[in-house]
């Protein structure tokens, strides 16, 4: 009876906590501009299956792929465990599905402690690989800090849970050795054996020579280990990269599916072309010479697409897409791995300050008329350029290598033109190379500045005929 009360206690508290930070995440991601899906969500669902759920473009890389795969699909069985724990937890009936799947249950509990050992063994290489083989996109400068500590507390849980799956399965093996087994089913002084594939000759190894007294907490220490490792890991995943694991099918499915090339239209832009096109619709326009210009693209996280700031949660700081990346491979300052991070981090510190409720987060012109910080009128002063500089942005060839590469179809190309869109249709600014492109379009029509109509040559055609 005490155990089931403590129990829920942790249960209860543990899911609170993690309740309120994933509802805060939420917030931040709504912080930005709606972007509705405009494609069929057939193909959409065909990607969250194949992309998010299988995994398929993992395997561009089989060897991590593999090693990968043991981590996930474990992660996916060992779910059977971990509900069996919380019934346990919850009405004392230990190994409750076993009486009703009988030797199907023996079956599935041998899969799950050989997929454990199949990430046992995957977890410790990922460890050697981050920092015995220093594989260069886990060493970018971005990495350095939380991100490279984050990677490897994440490995450690998992060490941890694999050791108490093997703790709590092997003492309950030599526990029903010897006539002393309580999961549910099974009669005191019952013999027999679980005959799990890999606690059957573990257990009795580890652990034949202990008391029964000695077993019990060992099978507890196992149980519970396992139940705090799990609630833990849960309420540390909104501030880790490991975010993906509930991210990625969310982001996948929302992710750009249309042309690679095609740019966001900006209505605004388009509104513009429209009446210089059509003057009596230019005429007609009632705006008065007041009226306040649009911003055109981004600046800060209100002004990007939810989707942007969805994929910036979602980014697994693999570094793939850096990893791939030209401007990067050539030694420019350009990381798409950090414009995600750096979007993510921006959303942060904005949900910071609006928990926080400081009334000096308000804007200026909206101070006298608001006495309460919200996202309408907050203004820190800040913006998405003071964590991405103009030389990063500069630097992308926008050759869609990073959005091909990475394995839950983030785009970090969509948030980097909207920021140069920014810069230079708001901001009137921009490389000084790119200054003499801008004014040849302007004036003629043509990236080239030549001193011609661009349709000069359809006149010489045609006077060519008339003289014939």
């Amino acid at each position: 009876m005490m155990q089931s009360i403590v129990f829920l206690l942790v249960l209860g508290v543990a899911f609170w906590l993690a309740g309120k930070k994933f509802m805060a995440i939420r917030r931040n991601i709504l912080l930005g501009k709606d972007e509705p899906d405009t494609v069929d969500n057939g193909l959409r669902w065909k990607n969250v299956f194949l992309v998010a759920f299988g995994q398929k473009k993992m395997f561009k890389r089989w060897i991590p792929a593999v090693l990968h795969g043991f981590i996930y699909v474990a992660f996916l069985f060992t779910q059977i465990e971990l509900i069996e724990i919380i019934v346990d937890g919850v009405f004392n009936q230990h190994r409750f599905f076993r009486p009703f799947l009988g030797g199907f249950y023996t079956f599935l509990i041998s899969i799950i402690e050989v997929l454990s050992l199949g990430a046992l063994i995957a977890t410790f290489i990922f460890l050697a690989r981050r920092n015995l083989l220093k594989i260069p996109r886990f060493h970018k400068s971005e990495m350095d800090g939380w991100p490279k500590l984050d990677g490897n507390i994440i490995l450690y849980l998992e060490i941890v849970l694999v050791f108490c799956v093997f703790m709590m399965n092997g003492a309950d093996e030599v526990l029903y050795n010897g006539g002393h087994s309580h999961a549910n089913g099974i009669a005191e002084g019952a013999v027999g054996s679980f005959n799990f594939a890999i606690t059957e000759h573990l257990g009795p190894m580890l652990f034949g020579g202990m008391s029964t007294g000695t077993l019990e907490i060992v099978e507890r220490i196992g149980w519970w280990g396992h139940i705090l490792v799990v609630l833990a890991f849960l309420n540390y995943l909104p501030i880790s990269k490991h975010l993906h694991i509930m991210l990625a099918f969310p982001n996948v499915y929302h992710a750009k599916i249309s042309s690679r090339g095609q740019m966001q239209n900006m209505p605004e832009i388009m509104n513009e072309v429209k009446s210089m096109m059509d003057p009596d619709a230019a005429f007609a326009d009632d705006g008065g010479a007041d009226e306040e210009l649009p911003d055109f693209g981004s600046k800060d996280v209100f002004d990007i697409g939810w989707k942007d700031i969805l994929g910036a949660y979602s980014c697994t700081e693999c570094g793939r897409c850096t990893s791939v990346c030209p401007a990067n491979l050539t030694g420019k300052k350009l990381s798409p791995r950090k414009i995600m991070m750096d979007i993510r981090d921006r959303a942060e510190e904005v949900g910071a300050n609006l928990d926080s409720g400081k009334t000096e987060f308000i804007a200026e012109d909206k101070r006298a008329e608001a006495s309460e910080l919200t996202a309408e009128n907050y203004d820190d002063g800040k913006s998405l350029f003071d964590y991405i500089t103009k030389e990063e942005l500069h630097a992308c060839t926008t050759c869609n290598a990073c959005v091909e590469a990475c394995p839950i179809m983030i785009n970090p190309l969509e948030p980097i033109l909207k920021l140069r869109r920014y810069e230079i249709l708001t901001e009137s600014a921009g490389p000084s190379e790119w200054v003499p492109m801008f004014t040849s379009i302007e004036n003629s029509g043509s990236i080239w500045a030549v001193s011609d109509a661009r349709d000069k040559w359809t006149q010489l055609i045609k006077d060519e005929n008339e003289a014939s």
